[in-house]
C-alpha cells in the first residue's frame, strides 16, 4: 500500500508536555510503542493505572480491575461503586465561577452555564424527577436537540441511578418508536420543535405520536423551545401521562448528590442506526464509559480543564455522549443546535473560534464539503484551536491535507462505533499525521486484522478489524437480552472469543492504518477486493462529484461474472454529469484502484441517502436494486433525507 505523505508533524517538546507522555514516563516507559504494547499486554496494570493517573472517583474502590477474560462475559472493576454524574460535575467544587457549558443555537440565543450553575440545574432536575417518582432502573428518554436542557437532564438521571436515552428531534416518529419503546420509559423530556436555519420545524405532532406509542409514560416534560409562550397539548385519553415544564421540574434548589453505582450499572442505552430491522439497545456501564472516556480525552485528545471541547452532533448520535464526556476532564463544553450549513459552511468554524474551542470535531463528509466549497476558516481560531477530529466514515487524503493547510493543526481521524462509545483506532498529540492514515491503535485496544480463517493478518494486508482482548466500555449487554444471545450474535459470532466490528482495516509497520469502509459493502470484483472508502476517495476527488455511493451488483448467474458495478453521484451546483466526466471518471478508477473496479453505470442522483450520523447507505441502495421492498431495509425515519432512497425504488 502506498503511504500518504508526512504533512502534520508534533513539536519537538511534545512528548514531555503532552498527557500521554507524562503518563507513559510515570511508568518508566519511553515511547508510545512501548506504552500502546503494555497497554494491551497487561490490560489490568493499564487501566489501574490510567484510571488512577486520569483522576477517576470511587465512592468505593474496586476490587480488582476486572473478573474474567473471555469475550463477552468480563466484568470490570468489580466491587467498585461511582457515578457518572459526580465525575462530571466535580469541577463545580473546585472552579465552581469557570464556564463549563458554552451553548449555541439557531433557535435562541447563546447560553453559558458556569460550573456553579451547572451543578445547581442538575441537582434542581434531579429532585424534580425524584418528585415524579424517577427511582434507581427507571428509564428517562428525550425527543431533544443538543441544548443545555438535555445535558442537564441527562446528568440529573445519571446521578440518581437512572437510565437515560436520547433521540433526536429529527428522527421520525417511527424511528424514535422503534428505539424508545423498548426500554419502556417513565419519563420523556421533549421539545415543541427547534430551528435549522432559517427553517421552523414544529414537532408538538409528533410529540403526541410518539407519546401514544409510549405506553409506560407517567410524565412529558415539556422544555419550551420553539414555541417559548405556548403550552404542549395535553395527551388525551384514560392513563395519559402529565405534563410538567421544564420551570416546574427545576422549580425547587436541592443539594447536589449522586447516588453510589455499581460498575456495570446502566447509564444510558444507545441504539444502532436501526437501518435495517429494530435498532439494537445497546447497554453501557458507569464504569465502562467514565474509565474509557477519561482515558481518551486525557490521553488521546490532550484535553484537560483549559480546553473547549466542541463536537458537532445530534442527540441522536454517540458523539453527543463524547463531547458532553469532556467535563468528565474538566473542559468547557460547546454545544451547537442547528444547520451546519446554514447560511454557510463556515458556520461551524466560526463558532468554533467565537467560543475558543481548542479541540474541534465533525464529520468526514462535512470537512469534504468545506475542502470543495472553498472555505477559508477565521484567521483568529488558529490561535486556539489546536486539534480537528474526524468521524462517522474514513477522510479520504485530501480532508487530510485541507484541514492542514488552512489551519495547521494536528488531525486527529478515528473510528470506533455506538458499539463501545469510543474509538478503537486515532492518534495523540506525539504523532506524526500522514494524508489519508490513521495514527493506529488507541491505548488499551487490542485492534487486529483477521483474515476470514481467523488468523493475523501480514503487515500491509487487508483484514476484518477485531478486538482481541475485552475493553472497558465493550457494552454491559443488549436491553431484554438476559442471556445475551443477541449480543454475542452481533460480535462474537463469526470469530469465538474476539469482538468482529465489520470494517476492513490495513496495518503498517509502524502500527499506523487505513479503515477502508464496511466490510460486509466489499466491491468483489473477478476475486479483486476493494474497500468502497477507496473508491470514493478517487471520485470525490473531482471539482463536479458532491458526493458518491457505489454498490456492486453480483451476478449470481454466473459464478465467474464480474457482476455490475454501478456509480451514483450527486453533483456540485452548476455541474453536469457528461460523458466526459464520465470517462475521466473510469480513467481514474482504473489507474489509482484497478482496471475492474471502473464502473459499468454512473447515473446523477438528487441525494445519497446517509443516515442521521452522515453514514452511506451502501447495503440497503444494493438490497433495494436486487428487488427488496424499500420498506423492509431502511427506516425513513433514520436517514438525513427520508426522500434520499426514492430514486433507487423506481430506478
Amino acid at each position: 500500500m502506498t503511504r500518504g505523505e508526512l504533512i502534520w508533524s508534533p513539536a519537538d517538546d511534545a512528548w514531555a508536555n503532552s498527557a500521554i507522555g507524562r503518563f507513559a514516563a510515570s511508568r518508566g516507559l519511553g515511547s508510545l510503542a512501548e506504552l500502546t504494547d503494555w497497554s494491551v499486554d497487561d490490560i489490568d496494570g493499564f487501566w489501574a493505572a490510567a484510571t488512577e493517573f486520569c483522576g477517576m472517583r470511587w465512592f468505593d474502590r474496586p476490587t480488582a480491575v476486572r473478573e474474567g477474560d473471555s469475550m463477552p462475559g468480563v466484568r470490570w472493576f468489580p466491587g467498585g461503586r461511582l457515578n457518572y454524574a459526580d465525575q462530571a460535575l466535580a469541577a463545580a467544587t473546585s472552579t465552581p465561577d469557570q464556564l463549563a457549558v458554552t451553548a449555541y443555537s439557531q433557535t435562541r440565543d447563546r447560553v453559558d452555564l458556569t460550573w456553579s450553575e451547572l451543578a445547581d440545574a442538575v441537582a434542581r432536575c434531579a429532585a424534580g424527577l425524584r418528585t415524579l417518582g424517577v427511582a434507581e432502573g427507571d428509564r428517562v428518554v428525550a425527543y431533544a436537540p443538543n441544548i443545555p436542557e438535555t445535558l442537564v437532564a441527562f446528568l440529573a438521571t445519571a446521578s440518581l441511578g437512572a437510565v437515560w436515552s436520547s433521540c433526536a428531534p429529527e428522527f421520525g416518529v417511527r424511528s424514535v418508536a422503534d428505539r424508545l419503546a423498548q426500554i419502556e420509559p417513565v419519563v420523556l423530556v421533549t421539545v415543541d420543535g427547534y430551528g435549522y436555519g432559517s427553517k421552523q420545524i414544529d414537532r408538538r405532532e409528533h410529540v403526541a405520536e410518539i407519546v401514544a406509542e409510549l405506553p409506560t409514560l407517567r410524565n412529558v416534560v415539556h422544555v419550551p423551545y420553539l414555541f417559548p409562550d405556548e403550552a404542549l397539548p395535553a395527551p388525551a385519553g384514560a392513563g395519559a401521562p402529565a405534563i410538567v415544564t421544564w420551570e416546574q421540574l427545576l422549580a425547587e434548589p436541592a443539594p447536589l448528590a449522586a447516588t453510589p453505582m455499581a460498575a456495570d450499572h446502566p447509564l444510558y442505552v444507545l441504539f444502532s442506526s436501526g437501518t435495517t430491522g429494530l435498532p439494537k439497545a445497546i447497554v453501557h456501564g458507569h464504569g465502562g464509559i467514565v474509565a474509557e472516556h477519561l482515558k481518551v480525552l486525557t490521553l488521546h485528545h490532550d484535553m484537560g480543564p483549559a480546553d473547549r471541547f466542541f463536537w458537532f452532533t445530534t442527540t441522536g448520535w454517540m458523539m453527543w455522549n463524547y463531547n458532553v464526556s469532556g467535563l468528565l476532564v474538566g473542559a468547557t463544553i460547546v454545544l451547537f443546535d442547528g444547520d451546519p450549513g446554514a447560511p454557510s459552511l463556515d458556520t461551524l468554524w466560526n463558532v468554533a473560534a467565537e467560543s475558543a474551542t481548542t479541540v474541534f470535531g465533525t464529520s468526514a463528509s462535512f470537512v469534504m464539503a468545506c475542502r470543495k466549497a472553498g472555505v477559508v476558516p477565521p484567521a483568529s481560531l488558529k490561535e486556539t484551536l489546536r486539534q480537528v477530529g474526524s468521524t462517522g466514515s474514513p477522510l479520504p487524503a485530501d480532508g487530510f491535507r485541507w484541514i492542514v493547510d488552512t489551519l495547521g493543526v494536528n488531525v486527529a481521524s478515528i473510528a470506533g462505533g455506538t458499539d463501545v462509545c469510543t474509538a478503537f483506532i486515532g492518534s495523540s498529540a506525539v504523532q506524526p499525521v500522514r494524508a489519508g492514515e490513521l495514527g493506529g491503535r488507541l491505548l488499551g485496544c487490542r485492534v487486529e486484522a483477521f483474515t476470514p480463517e481467523g488468523t493475523p493478518c501480514a503487515v500491509g494486508e487487508t483484514g476484518e478489524l477485531v478486538v482481541t482482548a475485552p475493553m472497558p466500555s465493550m457494552p454491559v449487554g443488549f436491553w431484554n437480552d438476559a442471556d445475551g444471545s443477541r449480543y454475542r450474535a452481533a460480535y462474537f459470532e463469526d470469530f469465538p472469543g474476539v469482538w468482529r466490528h465489520g470494517d476492513w482495516i490495513t496495518f503498517q509497520e509502524d502500527g499506523s492504518c487505513v479503515i477502508s469502509g464496511r466490510s460486509d459493502a466489499t466491491l468483489n470484483r473477478g476475486g479483486v477486493r476493494l474497500g468502497t472508502s477507496d473508491f470514493y476517495a478517487v471520485v470525490e476527488g473531482f471539482d463536479e462529484i458532491a458526493d458518491s455511493l457505489v454498490v456492486h451488483l453480483e451476478d449470481t448467474t454466473d459464478a465467474g461474472g464480474l457482476g455490475e458495478l454501478v456509480l451514483f453521484v450527486t453533483l456540485t451546483p452548476g455541474a453536469e454529469l457528461t460523458d466526459d466526466l464520465r470517462t475521466a471518471i473510469r480513467r481514474a478508477l482504473a489507474r489509482e484502484l484497478s482496471p475492474r473496479h471502473t464502473p459499468d453505470a454512473i447515473e446523477a442522483v438528487p441525494t445519497i441517502p446517509r443516515t442521521l450520523s452522515g453514514k452511506k447507505l451502501e447495503l440497503p441502495v444494493k438490497r433495494i436494486l436486487g428487488g427488496a421492498d424499500p420498506e423492509s431495509v431502511a427506516s425513513r425515519d433514520s436517514l438525513a433525507d427520508p426522500a434520499s432512497l426514492d430514486y433507487f425504488a423506481a430506478r
